[in-house]
């Protein structure tokens, strides 16, 4: 157990030291890879205004997002009305949907409980 330890250690010692030596070369990289997104200034007031300029947008694409809905919300109750014409094809992805979102919400819950099967903690 202790040669287990102090094993993990000295891997989190090179492994620090590994980040220390070329994690400025990443951060500089990265940032010149991505230079067309930095709006310059790069200071707090403009973090500010951008994050609320995101978020009223956001805030302006409801009403699209809302007919959008509202749209698919009636292509899939024409779709229920002519079930009879309703190929296997669309019947297997919308049984894929189903059970993919079915998915998401057990994963959700798993992770909500902190990673366990069986219940929350007490």
């Amino acid at each position: 157990m202790a040669s287990k330890i102090q094993q993990l250690q000295s891997q989190a010692c090179q492994a620090s030291k590994f980040a220390a030596k070329h994690g400025t070369a990443y951060y500089k990289q990265l940032l010149e890879q991505n230079k067309q997104y930095i709006v310059e200034p790069p200071t707090v007031e403009k973090c500010n205004e951008l994050s609320k300029q995101l978020l009223y947008t956001r805030l302006a694409s409801i009403p699209g997002r809302y007919e959008a809905f509202w749209k698919e919300l009636d292509s899939v109750k024409q779709m229920w009305k002519n079930r009879k014409e309703l190929k296997v094809e669309d019947a297997g992805i919308a049984a894929l949907f189903g059970l993919e979102c079915f998915a998401w919400y057990c994963a959700g819950e798993i992770i909500g409980r902190g990673f366990t099967f069986t219940g929350y903690y007490p």
